[in-house]
């Protein structure tokens, strides 16, 4: 696809580094090339081992260690993340390849088509056009990244109603909470539901309301746990969830990301877990109950009062 020359029209004087696409494209080449031996006959045991089953778990932690990353502002650990998170790219591509479902050619296709036509502020609406946009918008944003947003989700929602079209029988999604990809984060799928079912008008109508719902939930939980019958289970888990998924909802009312509020708090944890190993005067398993509630209290006391 040929493409127009994208035009600067930055107005800082920030010094930039700049991809050199050449380089990039002659290493991207290098990495499919490796990827394809691994899997070869006579590659790697382990590598031609594998199946999607079986990576599926290590992309989740790739994506929380580029997360933790950027979180930590940690740059060359983080071009290093990014590196392992690619890795998982081409090793699915290969697989794919494989078995004749698609290529890498295939998954570079179907991105460099989305970005041209999901940017015709940029590329034009020729190019736009040409690389699949359906949607009616006004390539002329005049700076204002509010106006490419807009732009963005029309020529989105146009790709979903296309792609409904294109399904078994036509009959396109059944349901609004489709568009809330199953993939998400428990946490993150649960604002998302939520969100979507109050603009049918089925919500909460202030964060105050939820407080009666987290006791509810909280009383059904220890019922059942309470019950010391290992057959009940799956309903402990199942109103494990309920409580989980109301305080995600609360979180949503308060303007608070909950996946955020809980890695917050991990961090709490192991910060003033840390200064509790490090302050105690014996090993922690040597500690009475008491003596750990105190290590405990002294450790939120002192890292609360730093900076």
């Amino acid at each position: 696809m040929d493409l127009p020359p994208a035009s600067s029209n930055r107005k800082d004087s920030t010094p930039q580094t700049i991809t050199d696409p050449a380089r990039a494209a002659a290493l991207f080449e290098e990495s499919a090339a490796i990827m394809a031996r691994l899997r070869a006959p006579g590659g790697c045991p382990w590598d031609r081992e594998q199946s999607f089953d079986t990576i599926r778990k290590y992309t989740l932690e790739e994506v929380y260690e580029v997360f933790d990353a950027i979180e930590r502002r940690d740059f060359p650990h983080l071009a290093e993340e990014l590196g392992d998170l690619l890795l998982q790219v081409l090793f699915y591509a290969e697989m794919a390849a494989n078995e004749g479902r698609f290529t890498l050619a295939d998954v570079l296709d179907h991105l460099n088509r989305k970005l041209v036509r999901r940017h015709p502020h940029v590329f034009g609406d020729e190019a736009s056009k040409a690389a699949g946009n359906r949607a009616d918008v006004n390539a002329d944003v005049e700076g204002s990244s509010a106006a490419v947003l807009r732009n963005w989700d029309e020529i989105k929602a146009a790709e979903k109603r296309a792609a409904a079209q294109n399904d078994a029988g036509g009959a396109g999604s059944q349901s609004r909470l489709d568009s809330v990809l199953r993939s998400l984060p428990a946490l993150a799928e649960a604002a998302k539901l939520g969100a979507k079912a109050q603009k049918a008008g089925f919500d909460w109508p202030h964060w105050r309301d939820l407080l009666p719902k987290i006791t509810e939930e909280t009383t059904e939980l220890e019922a059942e746990a309470a019950s010391g019958d290992p057959a009940r289970r799956p309903a402990i888990e199942a109103e494990l969830g309920d409580l989980l998924f109301t305080v995600v909802n609360l979180g949503r009312h308060l303007g608070v990301d909950a996946e955020m509020a809980l890695r917050g708090c991990n961090l709490r944890f192991r910060r003033r877990f840390r200064e509790m190993e490090s302050s105690a005067p014996r090993p922690l398993e040597e500690l009475a109950p008491a003596e750990l509630e105190a290590l405990w209290t002294e450790a939120k006391r002192k890292l609360a009062a730093e900076p």
